[in-house]
């Protein structure tokens, strides 16, 4: 299996992240993705990602929390990032009106930046969307032609879900289906094709805990606990646990060209 979207540069990763690595393989999630998301974390994600090539790779980019951050600098630091062939996708990137930890402008100004980016390197699209639907497909809709693009940790509603695939995206989940509180999760899963069908973690957040028998006490999603994601996608979809990691592997190593 292949988790798209782990945040092993996280500080609640910094003392036993060889561990963590080792824990995840033995579970069968042979790949990782280790997400970027601002220019210091993208950098410490292609570093990681060097130390342990065919089990690691990164993206690199800006997520909207940290949009202030998006100098000309900083987009230029970044663009070469993605040069490196550990980074396989331009990301995390999108819009967050949730929290507004960078306002809507600043977001919206580092969100074209890197669609701009995107459509100059070729490489996929990691996106991330929260409370913004309406907007994020307008800025989208702006652009012809831009490479894949994966909405990670979707947890909008199923009308959301349909428009993201109309337009092309693939659609990446977490343990947040999981949730009782996001039920409608459940129902949307069922409408992706398993070709545009990822799985991710998220961690250490989005901890799968209403699938899990013993979880932890520290709360800590880490990549190891994929599995628990996938079984409870076969679940939902009527499938079998092999098709779902089997299919989302497929269609993450076609995506990523890993």
């Amino acid at each position: 299996m292949i988790d798209i979207g782990i945040n092993l540069i996280n500080k609640q990763f910094r003392y036993d992240l060889s561990k963590v690595i080792e824990r995840a393989i033995d579970n069968g999630v042979t790949q990782m993705i280790v997400t970027g998301v601002n220019l210091e974390n993208s950098i410490k994600a292609v570093e990681l990602a060097k130390e342990y090539p065919k089990e690691l790779y990164a993206t690199a980019g800006i997520h909207p929390h940290h949009s202030k951050e998006a100098s000309e600098e900083n987009l230029a630091k970044i663009k070469e990032l993605l040069l490196h062939e550990e980074v396989v996708a331009v990301g995390e990137c999108g819009l967050d009106f949730n929290r507004n930890y960078s306002t809507p402008e600043q977001q919206e100004a580092c969100f074209h930046s890197f669609l701009e980016i995107a459509t100059d390197v070729g490489k996929p699209l990691f996106l991330h969307e929260r409370d913004a639907h309406k907007r994020f497909v307008e800025i989208v809709s702006d652009y012809s032609d831009l490479p894949n693009g994966v909405v990670h940790c979707f947890t909008g509603t199923v009308d959301e879900l349909r428009t993201y695939l109309d337009m092309g995206f693939y659609i990446g989940f977490t343990g947040a289906i999981c949730k009782p509180s996001l039920s409608q999760l459940k129902e949307a899963v069922r409408y992706v094709p398993l070709d545009r069908l990822m799985v991710e973690t998220d961690g250490p957040f989005m901890l799968p805990k209403s699938a899990m028998e013993s979880p932890p006490k520290s709360r800590r999603n880490e990549p190891a606990f994929l599995p628990y994601i996938v079984k409870f996608i076969a679940r939902c979809t009527n499938k079998s646990v092999a098709e779902i990691a089997n299919a989302t592997t497929d269609t993450a190593r076609e995506f990523f060209s890993l």
